[in-house]
């Protein structure tokens, strides 16, 4: 299969969404399973992954709702209070329902990302790895050194980097970066999603030579092995088309072997997410 690792939807409205400011008005309107479709069968992909955009167990449930009667969502991402002292009941609750593949906070947004490395935040992860779950990292560059002492801690629990720890794309520069991310790296159960890279970019007037410093790196770092695409539609479209995503993706693959081409293109988010 042909697979996009990372995707959201939802029914637009000011309340839950509010990080839609008015700088983002092309984001405000309803994105479900069937726009998607759309774009998927254009860019001849075979499904998705639907990762969290609201931190709720109702937005979990919604999206395993619209996963089982939409068969190009092969799995979901959901939220959950890993913190709470119900969280082991909480997890194996929602795990009933065979599309939840992992789980995901809004870590960028925390503004002392500590927490991650006290107990009840580790018993959290470690109730998902002990129901075949698996974790997103969505981070800020600064906040990498963080996650490094977290992911340290769990050697067989599988976590990925969403968007490549957003680096600053439109200010063509690399560090910190770059040795953070080589730290990450170094631990084998952490892999990568290209994604969310257009809307690091200056929006209105990248190229696509912009990314490939940041693309080589990538590949320097994880590996064909632990690299997977994703669009992040809708959001991408801040920035671009769902075929500007995967063209950026596409085109650096070509560099490489079929077999890395295909890895990256699908057969690794399947063995991450999919294969439990």
């Amino acid at each position: 299969m042909k697979l996009d690792a990372h995707q959201h939807f939802w029914k637009y409205n000011e309340s839950d969404y509010a990080w839609i400011s008015d700088e983002l008005s092309v984001l405000k309107r309803n994105f479900l399973p069937d726009d998607l479709a759309e774009e998927l069968q254009k860019q001849g992909l075979d499904g998705c992954i639907a990762v969290q955009a609201r931190q709720s167990v109702e937005e979990t449930k919604w999206l395993l709702s619209l996963a089982n009667a939409h068969d190009i969502i092969k799995g979901v991402v959901g939220w959950v209070d890993l913190r709470s002292a119900t969280v082991l009941q909480d997890i194996k609750q929602l795990a009933q329902n065979p599309k939840l593949v992992g789980m995901r906070h809004v870590l960028q947004d925390e503004e002392d990302l500590s927490f991650i490395l006290e107990p009840a935040f580790m018993n959290g992860i470690q109730a998902l790895q002990d129901n075949g779950l698996t974790y997103d990292l969505l981070v800020f560059e600064h906040q990498l050194p963080m996650v490094s002492q977290l992911v340290k801690q769990f050697p067989d629990m599988k976590f990925v980097l969403d968007h490549i720890a957003k680096p600053k794309i439109k200010d063509k520069t690399l560090q910190p970066w770059k040795d953070h991310l080589l730290h990450l790296a170094q631990y084998k159960n952490v892999s990568c999603k290209l994604s969310g890279m257009l809307t690091e970019a200056d929006w209105n007037n990248w190229t696509i030579t912009d990314f490939e410093p940041y693309l080589q790196q990538v590949f320097a770092c994880f590996g064909a092995d632990r690299l997977m695409f994703g669009s992040d539609w809708p959001v991408c479209k801040l920035a671009g088309e769902y075929s500007d995503a995967l063209n950026v993706v596409s085109q650096h693959l070509k560099k490489y072997s079929k077999t890395a081409q295909a890895k990256v293109m699908g057969i690794n988010c399947e063995q991450f997410y999919l294969n439990k």
